[in-house]
């Protein structure tokens, strides 16, 4: 079986070092997404979208925020900054941003990054959530790596650069919602509740991402609310 042209990692023992962190850290926190041993973390924005023709535009949550005349700041919520649970706010925005999902052009964005951040950029496993109800006809096969509150994943092996695969059937789509290579100098984390995605990684590695063009994002710390 494969997900997205990518073979099932059948033995979800490689994962158990970050299911055994995730619930050591305090529940509703950074910490229980994200292990607690990385240097350095960040919570990465999902875009909203404008449509222009048959293109959709990525829209930045400080564009949202001016147009609203709401504060940015790294524990921000998308209600909060647009003043309330609107669908849309034409003409800056038409679809706010993903739940559970992140882009395909902001994956790369990271991918980009974090293959200079890792020696094993060939060898990564990606987690995708076992409760889209996609393609998983049984509760146990493919063996799936159990994660508190109902987060369970299956896996698959690929390299860093596969993060870009849609790991749904079409005419569905969806990110892996976590990810990290064989020597687990990073992991990115995007929880199915939300609409900001997290990494941690080494210091270097989380200045550069925060850097990067085309990636909204903010210094998180473990201890941080998600």
């Amino acid at each position: 079986m494969d997900l997205g042209g990518l073979p099932v990692e059948t033995d979800v023992s490689r994962g158990v070092w970050l299911s055994s962190a995730r619930r050591r850290g305090e529940p509703g926190t950074v910490s229980a997404l994200v292990p607690a041993v990385f240097a350095a973390y960040a919570r990465v924005l999902h875009p909203a979208v404008r449509y222009d023709g048959d293109d959709d535009v990525e829209v930045t949550w400080a564009e949202v925020a001016a147009h609203n005349g709401s504060a940015l700041h790294g524990l921000a919520q998308w209600v909060a900054i647009t003043g309330g649970p609107v669908d849309s706010q034409p003409p800056v925005w038409d679809d706010g941003p993903s739940e559970g999902h992140l882009p395909v052009a902001l994956v790369a964005r990271l991918a980009a990054v974090l293959t200079r951040h890792t020696g094993t950029p060939d060898e990564c496993l990606f987690g995708r959530w076992d409760g889209f109800g996609f393609d998983l006809t049984t509760p146990d096969v493919p063996p799936r790596l159990l994660l508190r509150g109902g987060r369970d994943v299956v896996l698959v092996r690929g390299a860093v650069g596969d993060s870009v695969r849609n790991l749904a059937p079409e005419p569905h789509e969806q990110s892996a919602n976590l990810w990290w290579p064989d020597d687990r100098a990073w992991c990115v984390v995007t929880d199915i509740d939300l609409t900001s995605s997290y990494v941690g990684g080494s210091a270097a590695c989380i200045a550069e991402l925060l850097a990067t063009p085309g990636v909204e994002a903010f210094p998180a710390q473990p201890a941080d609310p998600a």
